[in-house]
């Protein structure tokens, strides 16, 4: 439990279309719109970061100069714009950053044509990061006014596949442990994901607050536990605060909030301080008596059960745990097992009522953005076991 935050807004969709012919400026410069089969919108483009070449469609908001900071007047430069789905969007997570190369900026770069904001754009390039955000570089054209996507364009791949299927980063990400199962599939599983960036305690407010974002607000989170949707400037020490909860009990391990186990977002969540005080450092089981401000949640002396609803999320972050940290890094080598009366011990239960939630509670819409974003925003690796629920029978039986 902590009582510390900082505070980001975020804002809604609207799409409509104009088209505006641009006098001869350079060859490079196109007047229509870009030659793909299919038009993407910018949601679109940002779930399919993986070096594709594609054209987005979106209105000019304004000069991306940090991952999660793009100004809207004042402008620096000419080398980058940052595109959205709506011209009112206010919301980082939902803009597509994209290089203006030389050929385009006397035409699409913010510093000479600071009337361009407001404006729709369609341009083609390789869907790749920029500023370690979700991006387009190298386009091969750019010009004003839409595309034409159609009503039901080709869905760029997910983050998540069916639970008994393959996924779209089984040949790229995951290629060493395809085909893999027990020993094996761990190790293997284990030399892909320790691959991550770190973050501070204090980079992870910010990441909650873009990977627990509300679908249905922006400006909310939606807490584990409780299943509340909370402002997320409210965050403190208050009883109706919310807080970070560590779903791997930090003292499970005496890991602490260090950077490390005690800042990966994949088993970070936002909870409401006073239910994650009742959580404290249980272990997960089932039984005991109802939690009051978390419906669906009960709790015993010894443990703690979630809410249907999220089961599998916790599963699988145990999961997750793990597999990443095998001590080989210097941090504690966490293992799942059969106990609720773990202490400090490295070790966290139910292992085989996990494994049952996982099967119960498959991945969902929300728990797949979740793994995407922090892969594609916070931290570039992945929870296979969003991506692969069978994985878990494949290693634990």
């Amino acid at each position: 439990m902590d009582t510390k935050g900082v505070t980001r807004s975020r804002s809604g969709r609207l799409i409509t279309a104009f088209a505006l012919v641009v006098t001869l400026v350079a060859p490079v410069v196109s007047s229509t719109s870009a030659s793909a089969t299919t038009t993407l919108t910018v949601a679109q483009a940002l779930a399919a970061q993986d070096g594709r070449t594609a054209t987005v469609t979106g209105y000019v908001i304004g000069q991306p100069t940090a991952a999660t900071t793009v100004i809207t007047s004042g402008y620096t430069a000419d080398t980058a714009i940052a595109i959205a789905d709506t011209a009112a969007e206010t919301g980082t997570s939902r803009m597509l950053y994209v290089q203006v190369t030389t050929a385009y900026r006397s035409t699409f770069g913010l510093l000479t044509n600071p009337g361009l904001r407001g404006k729709q754009i369609t341009t083609t390039g390789t869907l790749t990061a920029y500023f370690s955000h979700g991006g387009l570089k190298s386009p091969t054209t750019m010009s004003l006014g839409g595309g034409t996507p159609s009503p039901t364009p080709t869905a760029p791949p997910t983050a998540a596949p069916s639970p008994t299927g393959g996924g779209p980063y089984d040949s790229t990400y995951y290629a060493s442990a395809i085909g893999k199962t027990g020993t094996a599939l761990r190790s293997s599983l284990h030399a892909i994901i320790r691959t991550q960036t770190k973050l501070s305690y204090d980079q992870v407010w910010e990441a909650l607050k873009d990977t627990d974002q509300d679908p249905a607000n922006a400006n909310n989170v939606l807490l584990l536990y409780t299943g509340r949707s909370q402002s997320k400037t409210s965050t403190g020490g208050g009883a109706d605060d919310w807080n970070r909860e560590h779903v791997w009990a930090k003292s499970h391990g005496d890991f602490g909030t260090a950077t490390g186990p005690g800042t990966d977002v994949h088993h970070l969540r936002p909870e409401d301080v006073s239910v994650n005080s009742t959580r404290g450092n249980k272990d997960f089981d089932t039984g005991g008596s109802a939690v009051p401000e978390a419906p669906g949640c009960y709790t015993d002396a010894d443990s703690f059960e979630p809410r249907n609803a999220v089961k599998g999320d916790v599963a699988r972050m145990i999961m997750y745990m793990a597999i990443r940290y095998e001590g080989d890094d210097g941090w504690p080598n966490l293992e799942m097992n059969h106990s609720v009366s773990n202490g400090t011990s490295p070790y966290l239960g139910r292992l085989s009522v996990l494994l049952a939630w996982n099967r119960a509670d498959p991945p969902d819409a929300f728990e797949q953005r979740r793994n995407q974003r922090i892969y594609e925003r916070w931290q570039g690796n992945r929870n296979p076991f969003v991506d692969h629920p069978e994985w878990a029978t494949a290693i634990w039986g």
